[in-house]
């Protein structure tokens, strides 16, 4: 897909999305130049399954933009995500989230981060289940390097963009159940669920950030 294609398409759907729904572009096997074509036409977020990856690509990409992790995060490399990534979205383990601040300095702003929540409870996927994320978030607010902004969840691959109506809403119930609780301060917020075959109805469930690849840059 040409640039310009990519820039047209970024147009059509920033146009459709409600204010208030961010666009991550999912950047996943996708060039620098292709990158910087959705970042030209409005895009301001861009995620990246690996770390190594965005290492690759970020000194390319000289648009201003916020960069996120969306990928599983391997414990050895959390150091370098910490230092390479605004956002981390799959914070889903004590020995993780116990590296990310270790290597976040006290000093610098507190590194927003999002629990992955295995919302379809798939066992081949990564994330915390459900019935865990209450006391997780608990153990993960003695981090003041962390700021827990929200949940983060991939349901099952849906056959039509309905069947992942169920998991968008279990996900939103559970972000409510997480703040009548007051675990955190400020209150998470941020529900990052929907990607480019259900956004839509993800934006009905009250998603706040989408995730998206096909859509913005046709298939790999």
């Amino acid at each position: 897909m040409t640039t310009e294609a990519i820039a047209q398409r970024c147009r059509d759907i920033l146009r459709r999305v409600p204010s208030g729904v961010t666009v991550v572009a999912a950047t996943k096997g996708r060039t620098p130049d292709e990158i910087r074509a959705s970042l030209r036409a409005g895009i301001s977020h861009i995620g990246e399954n690996y770390v190594q990856d965005a290492e690759g690509k970020r000194p390319f990409v000289l648009e201003p933009a916020t960069w996120h992790m969306i990928g599983h995060l391997q414990r050895n490399k959390a150091a370098r995500a910490a230092r390479l990534f605004n956002w981390v979205q799959t914070v889903d383990t004590p020995a993780l989230a116990r590296r990310l601040a270790a290597a976040r300095a006290l000093e610098a702003a507190a590194l927003p981060v999002l629990v992955e929540v295995n919302i379809g409870r798939e066992e081949h996927k990564a994330g915390v289940l459900p019935e865990a994320v209450l006391p997780f978030v608990r153990s993960l607010i003695r981090y003041p390097q962390l700021s827990v902004r929200g949940l983060m969840a991939v349901p099952p691959v849906p056959e039509r963009p309905n069947d992942s109506r169920p998991h968008f809403r279990a996900l939103r119930l559970l972000l409510e159940d997480l703040n009548r609780e007051r675990i955190a301060d400020p209150a998470p917020d941020v529900l990052s669920m929907g990607m480019s075959a259900d956004w839509e109805v993800a934006v009905e469930e009250g998603t706040t950030m989408i995730r998206l690849g096909t859509a913005i840059f046709g298939p790999r």
